[in-house]
């Protein structure tokens, strides 16, 4: 028997672990279950590692004996593998492992798995409905007919937003999320440039243009993030490339808050540059009081909720026990972020 630990939370639940484990792997596991308060209590630091829910103590109490853990959040620390000898495979249902160290995982001969692409779906749709929110002002005019307030005037030509429909928009970033975006935003009939310097020209669907970045910011009406975060694209969009961008513009960013400058596109909203922008994260989470973000025009915001959907959960559960089943068969895993720990094994 392989002892396992499913270390779900309150999105990607315990319950669809165990499930997907069950499914993949119908006999010979021994599993036990642990809950971790996300995100009914904020994930954070722990010890080295960001985005964790749960604490060191909780974690090494309950890898005591386990050979496998699976989770979303909870922290893989270098005092938690220390205090847990039998763990090898720690498999972390979420799009990056950055709850776990990875350096200290592989000097201890565990594994990290992940499953990028789990939320794709989501967030995509997420993205085109904020685009679509900030240029039909959905958001304020919501809060203005709950407050008693009718408010006819925003049916003034300046006032009013641009259609997708024959508008040019820009994808940043052409991943699992990008793409998706381009295909729904092509159905609305607007025409889709791109910009990735990972992907060679093949990688673009027939119909959207592949473009460098500058290009894609003069040319576009409605421009959207999708990038990850590297050491060189880090506020890859500030005030030089907001410029670049037609007046009446739209910025979107449900990727991550390091990729844009925030006080930029305050300032570009502020100063009537930017129609709108619209933000589901953010440089600082949760955002602190008395920032510019709450009190800026023509800003539409979400708390980093545009990966969350039930077939989210239901796919990071899916794809981790898959990731299970393939190291107990001794395959090749999909997606290991140390991938030199399982050489020659088996």
């Amino acid at each position: 028997m392989t002892r396992v630990l499913a270390a779900g939370d309150h999105f990607v639940l315990t319950e669809l672990l165990v499930e997907a484990l069950a499914r993949e792997v119908p006999d010979g596991l021994e599993i036990s279950e642990l809950t971790l308060g996300w995100p009914t209590e904020p994930f954070g630091r722990v010890a080295e590692v960001d985005e964790a829910s749960g604490s060191e103590d909780q974690m090494i109490e309950a890898l005591q004996g386990v050979e496998v853990c699976v989770t979303q959040m909870a922290p893989l620390t270098e005092k938690v593998l220390d205090a847990s000898p039998d763990l090898r495979l720690f498999c972390i249902s979420r799009g990056g492992p950055v709850n776990a160290n990875i350096a200290a995982a592989t000097e201890h001969g565990v594994a990290v798995t992940y499953a990028p692409g789990r939320n794709a779906t989501a967030t995509a749709e997420q993205s085109v409905g904020m685009l679509i929110a900030t240029t039909r002002r959905i958001p304020q005019t919501h809060a203005d007919l709950s407050g008693g307030t009718w408010r006819g005037d925003y049916y003034r030509y300046d006032a009013v937003g641009p259609e997708l429909e024959n508008s040019t928009v820009g994808v940043i970033g052409y991943g699992a999320i990008g793409s998706r975006v381009a295909r729904i935003l092509a159905g609305f009939g607007a025409n889709v440039l791109a910009h990735d310097p990972y992907l060679a020209p093949e990688a673009f669907a027939a119909g959207v243009e592949q473009v460098e970045l500058d290009e894609l910011l003069s040319r576009s009406r409605f421009v959207t993030l999708h990038a990850r975060v590297t050491p060189d694209n880090k506020k890859m969009i500030g005030a030089e490339q907001i410029a670049l961008m037609q007046p009446g513009s739209v910025l979107v960013n449900c990727a991550r808050g390091a990729l844009l400058d925030y006080d930029a596109v305050c300032d570009a909203l502020d100063s009537g540059h930017l129609f709108g922008a619209a933000f589901d994260v953010f440089a600082e989470e949760p955002i602190p009081v008395g920032s510019r973000l709450l009190t800026t025009p023509n800003l539409v915001m979400t708390p980093h909720l545009a990966g969350g959907s039930k077939e989210t959960a239901q796919r990071a559960a899916t794809i981790v026990a898959s990731d299970v089943g393939r190291y107990l068969r001794g395959e090749e895993i999909a997606n290991c972020a140390n991938p030199e720990v399982l050489r020659g094994r088996g």
